[in-house]
Order: structure tokens, then C-alpha cells, then sequence
């Protein structure tokens, strides 16, 4: 009598029985007892039992009977390759570190981070509870073939059949895998060793019967064959082993592709190649060994490749006997010949039921190996907690329940020929995970990549991911798409929902890498100014009170580099630690919360002065260093905590921190009189910062600023609802200068523009107001500034403004002097008429406006009146930018 089970039912892959997930047979006796397994009992038995599966009983006349011994030989030469690519990988993650429980999802989940672990995790687990459903399936079915037909010389089934008993039978098994995993995961690898010398007696009987069995006449099945039931062309229902000869030989050799009796489809080379490569999986059985290993550095490549190369060597003799002795026909009709001609017919179907048996239970204690691992991990919140606890032995019972209680619902199916190919394709991509983690590690050159196995690069790293995926498709195209849309899908979900990991990031060892060469590569002599953006270092003294400057000056960076600085008073030397290490977090979590893309540097030193100095010398790396410096205006206002978050409340100035924001007191936003700095060495920084060639810039008003609030104006405001910022590029305390075309001016209208080009202010409109002297041709002016905009690309409305008023309350007629002596003469009136046409020319009110920032005098005896000045210029304006530009940003060449 035949076996008459379908092929597809075997085509589930020793991937599936991975006992790959095979995790270490945990229990109590494993964590009293010191690690003591050996390469052979550790490594090699649960590797070639993964590999062993059904395939090599019942597959090997298949692939030979259908491809020819050529084609079937260079199958396995490309699959070998394939999986040997990916073994390398094992081998050098798991010389990297003990793995713990979840084997491949372990070595992924800590090499690639949470999501990459997580969403491979599940898809490892939903793969281990289909594979041991499908094994359970495939054995019922082979002990229906055998003992649920009618023999020959009987009328009545030894056992009945049918879809209900079949599920039956599925139970019972199913039961049986469960109470075995119940008991504990020992217990299974006790009986690993029996299960290995029964499927390799099997296997020797099978290669005894080649030279010991005299040809003969063998029956061929009835299923499949019309002409069995007279509605189709006859088929031979008998085919010969002919023992060895040439004759059969060479007509073995070359492919022939038929339908397959089971399943009636015609069968090609790649369906061929996606069977038989299912026998070749399995290969991170000894890996998951790792925690019960006397040294698992040294057993698992050594083992993990002898068992590759002993199924290597053992699938090719079989498909040259097979090819030698056995007619074309009866490989191609009778798939489980071996036992026809087996010196005894029943040894094949024990190495049937035992590799079978084998697999479902391993798939089994995988399946929940990989639950407990991923409930342990977190990555799914309250979801897996049950699938924590443990028993007082360590088993993971209620994890092994729940995948139970999965397979018990995939036995429903009945026949589950599609899931298998889902199945093979899921593994597939665990091994592709596998080896992009071994190419991230090794990109990465990260210091503690050190695996004691080196016979790996990153080439191999890449044609074991290409012939995963070519595998995958081969297969099934949907399937393996589908399969990876999955996989995004989990990763997706883990990313927003998980709780950050502390297992580190591969991701950010590779960012650094590449971030390094790049910086290397960014040469500033190669600067130009036609992609010059600025790059900027805002000091912030207390960050609670400046949310609305730090989000500004976010829009106007315009991709480039943004710092927040800090400075805190002290002297390291008298200090126990350095302070700043406890802040920094909490200044990264600041940046995160605002959603802001800025760096943070922190600096001690003895005064503001120098601390700012500091951070103006070191911030950035080659040719990425902040060249613009914002400062908080020095005025009497008094700081307002903006950021009332709880989680925020370590952020706060201590009782010497701050520099730039010069309104924000000593005692961190709650209405102290101590400022941080005087007026003295406010101005100092200032001229510091343009001695070291740096623009820059001082904010005043944007304690209050709401970026949501300017940039939508309710439309019964005046103008309906339009968002203007307006631009005065002229220095307005020396009136005589009306040049529109100096550095300064245009890096005015440079920033203007920049502002203008980010989306969130795009529909915000440029008001350029134009300083006209009377007796000037005002039209003439006009058309002079607007060829200017039109060359330098910058959009804006020209409003003409006389200067006649203001110049009016000048006392001292004689204006036009140098500046230094010019500027002590300025009087107040004078500065508070400019303020009044700066605030009568703007009609709406802007959302902010940019003034020409003077450079400070020569005399730093005058730094107070100098700042006395600009508190009076800017008098009640709202948000205002006061700029400074040393270096030329715009041009008009191509």
C-alpha cells in the first residue's frame, strides 16, 4: 500500500519545524544545572533534525523524477549557497553575546532595535504556530494513508477517516505536543537524542536498501491516474526499480516536468525548486542552544556548519542512487517509493511519524519561546502580559497554552497547502532580518562588534538577503509581498506604540558612521555663498520662559544647523561633578517636545562672556558651525513660564545660568530683580560675537510670541486676516545712510526671505520700507529697490517712508559725522520719533519685524548708552529681530 499524501502538505519547509525557535529546553533542571551540553548534542542533533524534515522521506524522488539529477544537484548547490550566507550571519551574531530566549527574534530585536525585533518576532511566532498545525496535519494524514484505507485483502478501515476524524486525530496530537511542552522543554530534548538515532537508523536502512533490495515491479497509487475511474488517456500503474544501472542513469539526467499526481498541477522549474528548498531550512536550531552550551562561541558555528555540510552531503547521494535505480516513472508517481523499496517497508514510515512528531513539538516550543520573549520585551504593552508567567521550573506555561490554543484553531483548516507557502516565505524573511542585522553591525563598525567568528564580511551579508528575497518571490510573488507589507505594518505599530528600549539602536550606530564620513567630506573651503543658509546658536538662559523665541528661530534656520546654548556659572574645580551631565536630558526631552530639529550645547564657565565665547569657538564640527548668534534682548521684562509640563520641571536655570535671554532672571522665571549679566557685558558679547565674523541677531518681544496664534489673525482683524512681516534694511540710527545694497542690509533681506519660504509662513507677506530723504525722487527710489528684489528673487511689497519727521526732533544738525561720535548724539527724542514712524508705517501690525542692528562703538564706555539706544528704537514694537550681518549671504548669479 501507498502513501497518498498531497504534496504541497510537505512543502512547509524545515523552516517551519524550526526548531530553529527550538529554544533551549528550559525548565528548572536547566537553571540549576551548569551549562553542559556539547558541540554534538547542542548544535548538531537539533540542527539536522530542523533539516531532516519529511522532505528527505518522501521529496528526494520528487525533485529528481521531475528536474533530472542535473537540475536536481544544481538545486541544492543554490539553496546551500543561499542558506550558508545566512549561516555565516548566525554564526557571527551568536559569537557576538549570550542570546537569550528567542532565538532569531532575540538576535534581530537586539541588533536592529524593537521594531525591526518586534514586527519579525510576531511574524517568527505566527510562522511557528502554522508550521507545527501543518506537521500535525501531515502526520495524521500519512497515519490515515496507512492505516484509514482498505487493504488489499480487507473490507473495513482499520481507523475512519474523514474531515471530522481527521480533526480528531490533529487534537489528539496537538494534545500530545502540549503536554509534553507543559511538562517542560526538557523533557523534549531527553527524547531529541532517541527521535535523532531513530531518523538516522532510518535514513541507513534507506541507503542499505539501494544495495541490498533486488529490482523489482513496485504498484504504483491509483491517485491522480484518470484512467483509474475510465475518464482519461491510461497511465502506467506499475514502475521498476531496476537497482543500478546506466540505462537508468542516463535517463535521469535531464529535466522532465510533469503534473503532479496529487495535486494536478504542472510543475516547473521554480514550484520544484520552492519543495525541495524547504528541506534545506532549519539552520538556527543550534544558535537557540546557545544558553545550555558548555561554550557557544566555539560550539555554534562549528556545529551549525557540520550539519550543513552533513544534510548537503546526504541530499546529493540520494538524488545519484535515486537517479541511478529507479525508473523516471515511478519518481514522478509513487512519492514515497523509498518504502516500497525499503529492506523493510514500515522503517520509512516510523522516520515519517518521528520527524514529524518532532517538528509539530518543536514548532510548538518555539512558538512560545518566541511569545514569552516578545511578552518579556514590552513591545506590545498589556496585549502579552499573561504570556509572562512562568511556572516555578521557568517553563513559560501560559505561553505555551496560547500557542496551543492558535495551532488548535489552524487545525480547523483541514488542508492548509497555501498557509505552507506563507509559512516558508515568513521564515524566508526572518533569515533576510538576520542577515540585514549582520551587514548593519558590521556597517557600522561599531567597537563592540567583535564576534569570535570572522569567516564573514559584508558581502555575504548581501547575497544572503538577495537570495532570501529571490527565494521568497520565487515561491510566491503575492505571498512575499504581502508577507512584507505585513512586516512594515508591525513595525509601523511597534514604533508609535512601543516604550523606548534600552537595547540600543543600530540605527543610530549607522547614522553616526555615515554622519562622520559626510562631515569628513564637507570641506569649508569649498564654501559658497550661493548655498549659504544660516546656521545658528540661540542662547537661552531659562528655556521656560523663551518656548516662543526657541520656535521661532526653528522656522528661520531653513535646514540648517540650530544649537540651543546654554551657560551655567561655576567653576568645575570647586565642583564635585560636572553639573550639566543631570541637565542634558532633560534640555533633549525640551527639543523633543517643542518638535524643534536642534542640537544642545551645554557649557560652565566663570562668566556669560566667556561661556558664550566657548560655545562660539567648539559648537559644531567641520563645515557644520553655527555662523549666525541670536541673543534675548536685555529690557525689564519680566520672564512668563510658557511650558507648564510637569515632566519639564527639571529644566530650570539655577541661580547662575543664564546668558542670552538676558530678561529671564536669576531665580528662573518667578519675578527675581538679579539678572545673569549686566549691560556692560551684554553689549561685550555682541561685539565678541563680530569679531569672530558671526551675524547677530537680538530678539526682544517673543516672550509672548505664539507661532499658532500670529499666524492665524481671526479675519475680523485689520486686513482680514493677512500675516505681514515687515523689513526696515536701513540703519536707523544714522539716518544719513539710505544704502540698500550693504552686507548687512541684504542679509537682512536674506533672512526675511527665508522666513518667507518656510511653508507655515508662506501666505505671510513682505512689507520693504523705503527710506526717503525729502528732496529725493521717490519714484526713482522706489523702481531702483524693486530692480533689486527682482534680481535677488525676493517677493515683497516697496513702502515709501519720509524721513523728514524724524529728523525734525534730531537736535544736533550736524548728524552726518562718523558714527562713534554720531551716536552720542542721537537723542531720545530723536529714537522715540523713529519708533513712532516704525510703528504709524504698519498698518495691520506685523507678526514680527526685522530692524538693522548698528555695530556696537569702538568705546566700550558707550555700551550702555549704545543699548539704551535700541531699548528706545524698539519701544512697544512686538516681536523684533534686530540683525547684524558680517559676511555676504545673498547673490544674484546662477
Amino acid at each position: 500500500m501507498t502513501e497518498r499524501t498531497p504534496l504541497l502538505h510537505y512543502r512547509l519547509s524545515a523552516s517551519v519545524n524550526e526548531s530553529e525557535q527550538r529554544s533551549p529546553p528550559a525548565g528548572s533542571a536547566h537553571q540549576r544545572q551548569p551549562k553542559k551540553l556539547s558541540i554534538f548534542f547542542g548544535v548538531v542533533i537539533p540542527t539536522l533534525l530542523s533539516m531532516f524534515s519529511v522532505v528527505l522521506f518522501l521529496r528526494i524522488g520528487f525533485v529528481v523524477g521531475q528536474s533530472g539529477l542535473y537540475q536536481a544537484i544544481a538545486m541544492f548547490l543554490v539553496a546551500y549557497f543561499i542558506i550558508s550566507m545566512t549561516v555565516l550571519s548566525v554564526c557571527a551574531i551568536s559569537t557576538n553575546g549570550a542570546l537569550d530566549a528567542g532565538g532569531a527574534y532575540y538576535m534581530i530585536s537586539r541588533a536592529l532595535g524593537p521594531e525591526f525585533g518586534g514586527s519579525i518576532g510576531i511574524m517568527f511566532f505566527l510562522a511557528n504556530v502554522c508550521g507545527s498545525a501543518l506537521y500535525v496535519l501531515g502526520l495524521v494524514e500519512a497515519i490515515v494513508a496507512t492505516f484509514g484505507v482498505p487493504e488489499a485483502t480487507s473490507s473495513y478501515q482499520i481507523l475512519p477517516s474523514g474531515y471530522w476524524w481527521s480533526l480528531l486525530y490533529a487534537t489528539a496530537i496537538a494534545l500530545l505536543c502540549l503536554l509534553v511542552c507543559l511538562v517542560g522543554a526538557h523533557i523534549y530534548a531527553k527524547a531529541t537524542f532517541l527521535i535523532f538515532l531513530v531518523v538516522m537508523f532510518v535514513l541507513g536502512t534507506i541507503f542499505v536498501s539501494f544495495f541490498a533490495v533486488s529490482p523489482r515491479t513496485i504498484p504504483l497509487p491509483s491517485i491522480g491516474n484518470p484512467a483509474a475511474n475510465g475518464t482519461g488517456p491510461l497511465l502506467p500503474t506499475t514502475a521498476n526499480f531496476t537497482g543500478f544501472k546506466l540505462e537508468t542513469l542516463l535517463g535521469n539526467l535531464w529535466a522532465d516536468y510533469t503534473g503532479d499526481y496529487t495535486t494536478g498541477y504542472m510543475m516547473t522549474f521554480t514550484t520544484v525548486f520552492a519543495v525541495m528548498f524547504n528541506g534545506c531550512t532549519g539552520i538556527m536550531a543550534g544558535s537557540n542552544m546557545s544558553g545550555e552550551l558548555k561554550n557557544p562561541s566555539y560550539s555554534i558555528p562549528r556545529g551549525t556548519i557540520t550539519a550543513v555540510i552533513f544534510t548537503f552531503i546526504i541530499y546529493n547521494l540520494l538524488c545519484v542512487l535515486v537517479a541511478c535505480s529507479c525508473d523516471r516513472v515511478l519518481l514522478q508517481r509513487d512519492y514515497s517509493f523509498l518504502r516500497d523499496i525499503n529492506i523493510w517497508h514500515p522503517f520509512v514510515t516510523v522516520g515519517v511519524y518521528s520527524s514529524t512528531l518532532s517538528a509539530a513539538m518543536s514548532n510548538l516550543i518555539g512558538a512560545s519561546r518566541i511569545l514569552y520573549a516578545l511578552a518579556r520585551d514590552d513591545l506590545f504593552g498589556k496585549v502579552l502580559s499573561p504570556a509572562k508567567k512562568t511556572s516555578h521550573s521557568g517553563n513559560p506555561w501560559v505561553s505555551v497554552i496560547i500557542s496551543w490554543f492558535l495551532v488548535q484553531l489552524v487545525l480547523f483548516s483541514g488542508k492548509l497547502n497555501t498557509i505552507a507557502s506563507i509559512v516558508t516565505i515568513f521564515f524566508l524573511l526572518v533569515y533576510a532580518a538576520v542577515d540585514l542585522a549582520c551587514l548593519a553591525l558590521e556597517w557600522a563598525s561599531a567597537p563592540n562588534f567583535r564576534p569570535t567568528f570572522r569567516y564573514f564580511t559584508w558581502h555575504t551579508c548581501v547575497l544572503g538577503i538577495i537570495g532570501c528575497a529571490v527565494m521568497m518571490f520565487l515561491i510566491n510573488a503575492i505571498y512575499a509581498s504581502a508577507s512584507i507589507a505585513f512586516m512594515l505594518l508591525l513595525l509601523l505599530l511597534i514604533h508609535y506604540l512601543s516604550p523606548t528600549s534600552s537595547w540600543g539602536y543600530i540605527s543610530q550606530a549607522l547614522i553616526f558612521h555615515q554622519v562622520r564620513k559626510y562631515l569628513l567630506m564637507l570641506d569649508v573651503r569649498k564654501d559658497h555663498v550661493k548655498f549659504w543658509r544660516p546656521q545658528v546658536l540661540l542662547m537661552v538662559s531659562n528655556p521656560r520662559s523663551s518656548v516662543g523665541l526657541i520656535t521661532f528661530i526653528n522656522d528661520i534656520k531653513k535646514s540648517g544647523l540650530y544649537v540651543l546654548g546654554h551657560v551655567q556659572l561655576g567653576d568645575l574645580s570647586t565642583l564635585p561633578s560636572d553639573p550639566l551631565q543631570s541637565q542634558y536630558d532633560s534640555w533633549l526631552y525640551l527639543v523633543d517636545h517643542l518638535n524643534i530639529k536642534a542640537f544642545v550645547n551645554l557649557t560652565l564657565a566663570n562668566s556669560v562672556r566667556h561661556g558664550i565665547q566657548h560655545l562660539l569657538f567648539i559648537s559644531g564640527l567641520g563645515g557644520m558651525r553655527p555662523n549666525t548668534l541670536v541673543l534675548g534682548f536685555y529690557d525689564d521684562c519680566l520672564p512668563k513660564d510658557k511650558l507648564i509640563d510637569p515632566s519639564l520641571s527639571s529644566i530650570q536655570c539655577t541661580d547662575s545660568s543664564g546668558p542670552s535671554e538676558p530678561d529671564d532672571r536669576q531665580d528662573c522665571g518667578e519675578f527675581g530683580d538679579g539678572k545673569v549679566l549686566g549691560p556692560q557685558e551684554y553689549v561685550a558679547i555682541i561685539a565678541d560675537a563680530m569679531k569672530m565674523l558671526k551675524n547677530v541677531v537680538l530678539a526682544r518681544y517673543f516672550n509672548n510670541f505664539d507661532r499658532a496664534q500670529v499666524l492665524s489673525p481671526p479675519s475680523s482683524s485689520p486686513g482680514k486676516g493677512a500675516v505681514y512681516v515687515d523689513v526696515w534694511p536701513v540703519n536707523l540710527l544714522r539716518p544719513d545712510s539710505s544704502s540698500y545694497v550693504d552686507t548687512c542690509s541684504l542679509f537682512l533681506l536674506q533672512l526675511a526671505c527665508i522666513l518667507n519660504m518656510v511653508r507655515a509662513w508662506r501666505k505671510a507677506t513682505l512689507r520693504l520700507f523705503l527710506c526717503v530723504e525729502e528732496g529725493r525722487s521717490v519714484r526713482g527710489s522706489e523702481e531702483k529697490l524693486g530692480q533689486l528684489l527682482k534680481e535677488l528673487r525676493i517677493k515683497a511689497q516697496v513702502y515709501p517712508v519720509p524721513w523728514d519727521q524724524a529728523c525734525e526732533e534730531e537736535e544736533d544738525e550736524d548728524y552726518v559725522n562718523s558714527f562713534p561720535s554720531n551716536a552720542t548724539r542721537l537723542s531720545d527724542d530723536y529714537l522715540s520719533a523713529v519708533n513712532k514712524l516704525i510703528l504709524d508705517a504698519a498698518h495691520p501690525a506685523p507678526a514680527v519685524r526685522f530692524l538693522y542692528l548698528p555695530r556696537p562703538p569702538a568705546d566700550t564706555r558707550r555700551y550702555t548708552t549704545y543699548l539704551h539706544q535700541l531699548e528706545l528704537l524698539t519701544q512697544d514694537l512686538g516681536p523684533t529681530l534686530l540683525i547684524h550681518g558680517v559676511t555676504p549671504v545673498i547673490t544674484t548669479d546662477l
